[in-house]
C-alpha cells in the first residue's frame, strides 16, 4: 500500500477551484473529472458530488496549512471575505479554522516550536 491523495467532496468544482486557487493561493496541477493540487509534494483533490450527504462530512481529516504568521494569514483570509474562527493556542502552536464554500473545515497552523526530528529549522 502507498499513499495516493487527500480529498474533499465539493458540490461545484469550478467554485471550489477558484476558492483553493484564488483565495488560498494553491496552484492547480490538473483537472479532468477532479481537480488536483500538489501541496508540498502531497496530492490534494477536489472531487465533485451531487450527494449532499458527502459534503462537509463529520470525519476526522482536515487540510492543515502551515503559515509563518497565523495572524497575518487570518487577516488576509478575512480581507477576502472568508470568516475565520479566533486563533487558539495549543501546546506546540497556534491554530485557526475556517471553511471552504461546501463547509469542509480547513486549519491554519503556526508552529511555536517544531517537534524533535521534524527536519525543519
Amino acid at each position: 500500500m502507498k499513499f495516493d491523495c487527500f480529498f474533499y467532496y465539493v458540490s461545484d468544482l469550478d467554485r471550489s477551484i477558484l476558492f483553493f486557487s484564488d483565495v488560498l493561493g494553491l496552484s492547480l496541477s490538473s483537472r479532468d473529472d477532479v481537480a488536483r493540487f500538489l501541496i508540498d509534494g502531497v496530492l490534494f483533490e477536489l472531487v465533485p458530488t451531487s450527494d449532499a450527504s458527502r459534503l462537509s462530512g463529520s470525519g476526522n481529516g482536515r487540510l492543515t496549512l502551515e503559515v509563518p504568521d497565523i495572524r497575518a494569514a487570518v487577516l488576509e483570509l478575512e480581507s477576502k471575505g472568508v470568516p475565520v474562527q479566533p486563533v487558539q493556542q495549543v501546546s506546540n502552536g497556534l491554530l485557526a479554522t475556517f471553511n471552504d464554500p461546501d463547509g469542509n473545515e480547513l486549519v491554519l497552523w503556526e508552529y511555536l516550536r517544531h517537534p524533535p526530528g521534524f527536519g525543519r529549522p
